[in-house]
Order: C-alpha cells, then structure tokens, then sequence
C-alpha cells in the first residue's frame, strides 16, 4: 500500500474535460483538493488469479459459479441491524461512523457469506463534503433545507474534502482486511441526475416536477450541477477504490423516470464522463451501472463504458443478455418478492435466472433492494443456492433436460 497522491483531481485531467466549460464558477468548483497524506490506498493493480470470484465474473473471466450479492444485504430485515439501530436511532450515526459502517457491513457476510460485501453508506452521504447539508427524517426521508434552483445556490458548491469523509476509507480499508480474498469489497456512488434530483427537488419526490422543468428553464444552471457531480463523484470513486473497495456499483435511481431521449441527454453523458476519468486512474476496477425500471434505456446504457450493467426484475434476463449482447456483464436480477415465496419457487427463480444469464459475465443478484420483512432463511437459501451451482454440471443438466 502507499499514500494518496496529494491531488487526486491532477490525475484525472478534469481541466481538459468537455463538461467543465469556462464560467464564472469555474476557477471555484475546479481547485484541486489536498487530503493529508496519511491515508493509505490499496494497490490498483491485483493479481488475476487472487481477485474475488465477482471481480472476475465482472471482467468477463472465465468462472466456476455466478457470483452473488444482494443489493441492501445489510439493513432492516435483519434482527442483528433492528438490535443495533435500537441502540443508534439516527441513520447518519449508523452510516458515518466508522466502527458501526464496519459492523453493519459484516452483519450479512458472518450469516451468509456472499460473494460481495457492500458498504453500508448512503448515495447521499459524500453531499456535505462539497458544500450540501442534508437531513434524514423519520417519515420524509432525505431532507435539503436549501435545494440549488438558482446561480446564488450554486455558490455554496466547492471541492470535495475527503477530510469529511474519512470514515468510508477508514470503513474500506477494514472492510478489504475482514473478507481478505474470500469476497469482493462493494463500494458504490450515485449518478450526477440521481444525486441532482435530491438536490434541486430538496429531497424525494414523485413527480420530479422542478428538475425536469429545470432542464428547459434554466438548463445552464442545471449542467453547472451536474458537472460538478460528476467531478465530485469521479473523485469520490477513486477515493472508494484507494482505500479498498474491489468495485464500484453507480446507482442512477431516478435515471429510469426520464423519457429516453431526456435520459441521453441530461444522465448519460455525466455517467460517460465518470466512468472515462474513473477508467484512467482505476482501469482494473469494475464499474455496474443500476437504473430502476431500465427496461427502455439497456442499449443506451451499453456505450457508457461500464463493465456490468444491473437488470431490474422488470427486465427478462433472457430478453436483457439478448439486448445487450456477451461482451458486457450483466447483474441480477431475482424478483426481491421471491424471497417471500416457498424456498423450491426461489430456487427456480434462481436456476432460471442463471441458465438465461450465461456462463460468463453474470454476478446474481435481485432486481432490486432486500425488501423489509423478508425472512432471513430465505437470504440464507439464496446463498447456498448460488453456491451450490457449477456451470460445468449445471449447464449439461439443462440441456439433458432440454432434450
């Protein structure tokens, strides 16, 4: 391991990109930020034969088994998190500090030992490192007391401070040491319009009413956000990868709520951009891509150059490998209800999922988050499923079957 360069920005050649245009805040959000250099990074180069099984899968490696993690694996529906969110009410205590992240994030690894351990954070969390504050509320959710509508707001935007968030590298690197190469380390960001739709709607919404509005009325102001998301989150990556994490999940939550021209326009070219800095400092490291309700953009998501693009249930996997082809990865994508469901039905599900993936370039997952109230067997069954497939034995069982 060795130490963070002094400017993580100098490496990524922000200046030369074609989202940051010259403006009057320019020189204000473009100041390359200086962590101390005491945090260490983990080395961006890893053997072939020592990477996860779900590194490999994502690279396209050839596999004995589909990976598996699920997406929210720790949180609520386990008796553990309910125990230990008695004790730490507040969500931001629970996800900002460093000892419970570890905690939390090692709860569904000690009970099911998947292949991938994600930390347990927030896409919101990184916001007040460049200049956003927020809430969490018991029935509103995430709360921005001053959403950016205007240029005043964007005033309040500046480099991202790592300082502010030495808990997630701290959390990694700990997190890299507990699995050690028994399971890859998950770390994951949200997408520019994702994290922009909390920011200008001030929190959640249905109707996305004022940033879709934005991007006729005031589409200046919305594309200064939105390049210094993707600057932030670019850096923010980096920063996940350096301190331990494997791979790189991008959620763009809310990218499923436009139409798919507006989609191409006011998403996608962020997430390129992300995804062309990452790639020139973390060329290794694999990058997912996840849209809820994806089903009309998967073609459009193929050229952001992610390595693995997510499959909401919504999607047939068969019709979703078909669309996007074998030279991208495909995750998921077991319908989260299934888990709910008699254990010989998951394991269909499960079966028919991995037949209609492939033998290459598949990590199982669900189509979405762990649902609360799903019975932790369930998640146990999911598990020893997925490891008591071998595509050698599997595949010549189905096409018996077949015949």
């Amino acid at each position: 391991m060795e130490t963070i360069p002094t400017s993580i920005n100098s490496g990524l050649g922000w200046k030369s990109s074609s989202f940051f245009q010259q403006s009057n805040l320019f020189n204000l959000l473009s100041q390359p930020y200086k962590p101390k250099p005491s945090l260490t990074k983990f080395s961006l180069n890893c053997s072939a034969t020592s990477d996860p099984l779900l590194v490999k899968a994502a690279r396209g490696d050839l596999v004995s088994r589909p990976p598996a993690w699920m997406m929210r694996q720790a949180g609520r529906y386990m008796a553990a998190y309910q125990k230990l969110a008695q004790k730490h009410p507040s969500f931001r205590e629970r996800s900002e500090t460093t000892d419970l992240i570890v905690e939390i994030s090692l709860q569904p690894w000690k009970a099911f030992r998947p292949d991938g351990v994600i930390i347990f954070s927030d896409i919101l969390t990184p916001l007040p490192a460049f200049g956003i504050n927020f809430d969490i509320e018991d029935v509103k959710g995430p709360v921005i007391q001053s959403p950016i509508r205007s240029e005043d707001g964007l005033k309040v935007l500046h480099p991202i401070d790592f300082d502010k968030l030495r808990f997630v590298g701290e959390s990694l690197k700990i997190l890299r040491q507990e699995v050690s190469r028994d399971a890859a380390v998950l770390g994951f960001v949200g997408a520019p319009w994702t994290l922009a739709t909390y920011i200008v709607e001030g929190g959640t919404t249905r109707t996305y009413t004022n940033i879709k509005s934005m991007c006729h009325t005031a589409p200046h102001i919305l594309k200064t956000l939105l390049s210094h998301l993707t600057k932030a989150i670019a850096d923010y990556i980096v920063f996940q990868v350096e301190s331990g994490a494997h791979c790189i999940q991008i959620f763009d939550s809310w990218g499923g709520q436009l139409p798919p021209d507006m989609w191409e326009r006011w998403s996608k070219p962020y997430i390129k951009e992300i995804v062309n800095l990452v790639k020139k400092k973390c060329p290794e490291t694999p990058l997912v891509l996840y849209i809820n309700g994806n089903g009309g953009l998967l073609e459009r998501m193929v050229d952001t150059g992610v390595d693995v693009i997510g499959l909401d249930w919504t999607v047939d996997m068969a019709d979703g490998r078909r669309r996007l082809g074998s030279g991208i990865g495909v995750q998921g994508n077991v319908d989260p209800a299934y888990l709910f469901s008699p254990l010989n039905a998951l394991t269909e599900e499960i079966q028919r999922v991995v037949r209609c993936a492939g033998p290459r370039r598949h990590i199982l997952n669900l189509g979405h988050g762990v649902l609360v109230g799903t019975p932790e067997e369930a998640v146990a069954h999911f598990f020893e499923v997925a490891r008591s497939l071998k595509f050698d034995t599997f595949t010549q069982n189905n096409t018996a079957n077949v015949a």
